[in-house]
C-alpha cells in the first residue's frame, strides 16, 4: 500500500471519529449483508459474500472453503463488518423443501388433549404441564409436546424456519431444539436449544446464555436457525436479523424439533405457523 493511500485511509478514520463524536445519534452505518455464502456454490474472482456477520470478497475462484478460516493469504478477503437488518432475507440462496413429523406428547394423554391445529390460520398449537407424564412409559426425560421433524442428516446446510408465538408465563421451556439423534458415546445430545424464561416480558436464550429475544411473549415473531452440518457452523436470526452464530457440538446425525419441551414449573405453550424447511 503506498503512502498517500494510508495517509488517506488515516485522515478518513480521523474524520469518521470526529463525526460520532461531535454529532448526537450519528454512526457509520455497516454494509448490507451480501447474499450468504454458500459451501455448494461456486464462486469467482470478485464474488461478495456474506458470513458470520462479515460480507467477503473472493479473490478467485472457490467452492467450500469457508469465509474467515484462512489466512490474509486465503481466498477470502474480509470486507468489514454486515448490517444483516438491510440486507435480503435469510433464506436467499436457499430451496424450500417438504418436511414430515411425528408429534411426541405425555404416553398416557391422547394428542387433542396437548396439541391443537387451527386450520384456517396454519396454527400449531402445543401445551404442556409440569405434572404431565414424559413421552414414553419409565422415562426420566421432562414432560414434552413437540412435532419430531423425520427429515435426518449429517451433512449440508438445513434451515428450521417458522413463526414463534409464545403465551405469558411459559418458563423454562425449549420451543426449539436441534437434536443429535445419533452421536459419539459421552457427547451432548443436542446442538441448539431455544429456551422461554419469564423474564423482560418473554425472554428467549440459547441454552441458558445468549439472549436471542426479549419482549417474546404474546406476539408473533420470526425465528430461523440454520445448520451447517458440514463446516459446524450455526446461525440464528429473529425476525431477519443474525443474532447468533455458533459452533455445533462435533459430528452427529441431527434432527430438527418444535413445541415444549418443559423443564420449568407449571404450564408450558408454544404455538407455530408458517413452518418451513430449506436447504442448499
Amino acid at each position: 500500500m503506498s503512502r498517500r493511500r494510508r495517509m488517506m485511509i488515516a485522515v478518513a478514520a480521523t474524520v469518521l471519529g470526529l463525526m460520532a463524536a461531535l454529532v448526537p445519534g450519528w454512526s457509520a452505518s455497516a454494509a448490507t449483508c451480501a447474499t450468504a455464502w454458500s459451501s455448494t456454490t461456486a464462486y469467482n474472482g470478485g464474488a461478495v459474500v456474506s458470513y458470520g456477520g462479515h460480507n467477503w470478497s473472493a479473490k478467485w475462484w472457490t467452492q467450500g472453503e469457508t469465509p474467515g478460516t484462512t489466512d490474509e493469504w486465503g481466498v477470502w478477503s474480509d470486507q468489514g463488518a454486515c448490517d444483516s437488518s438491510t440486507g435480503g432475507d435469510p433464506t436467499d440462496g436457499w430451496t424450500q423443501r417438504s418436511f414430515t413429523y411425528n408429534m411426541q406428547k405425555p404416553w398416557n394423554l391422547s394428542l387433542s388433549e396437548r396439541y391443537s391445529y387451527d386450520s384456517s390460520t396454519g396454527t400449531h398449537r402445543m401445551w404442556v404441564y409440569d405434572t404431565d407424564e414424559p413421552m414414553s412409559e419409565g422415562s426420566t426425560t421432562d414432560p414434552r409436546t413437540e412435532m419430531r421433524w423425520l427429515q435426518e442428516y449429517s451433512s449440508g446446510e438445513h434451515m428450521w424456519d417458522a413463526d414463534v408465538y409464545i403465551p405469558a408465563s411459559t418458563d423454562g421451556a425449549t420451543v426449539m431444539q436441534i437434536l443429535r439423534i445419533k452421536r459419539p458415546s459421552g457427547t451432548p445430545a443436542t446442538d441448539f436449544m431455544a429456551n422461554s424464561y419469564n423474564q423482560n416480558g418473554g425472554t428467549v436464550k440459547y441454552y441458558t446464555g445468549t439472549v436471542l429475544k426479549t419482549g417474546a411473549y404474546d406476539t408473533w415473531w420470526n425465528l430461523k436457525v440454520a445448520h451447517n452440518a458440514s463446516t459446524g457452523k450455526i446461525q440464528v436470526y429473529v425476525d431477519n436479523q443474525l443474532k447468533l452464530t455458533v459452533d455445533d457440538r462435533g459430528a452427529a446425525t441431527r434432527h430438527f424439533k418444535n413445541g415444549v419441551y418443559h423443564h420449568g414449573s407449571g404450564k408450558a405453550e408454544a404455538r407455530f405457523r408458517n413452518i418451513r424447511y430449506w436447504t442448499r
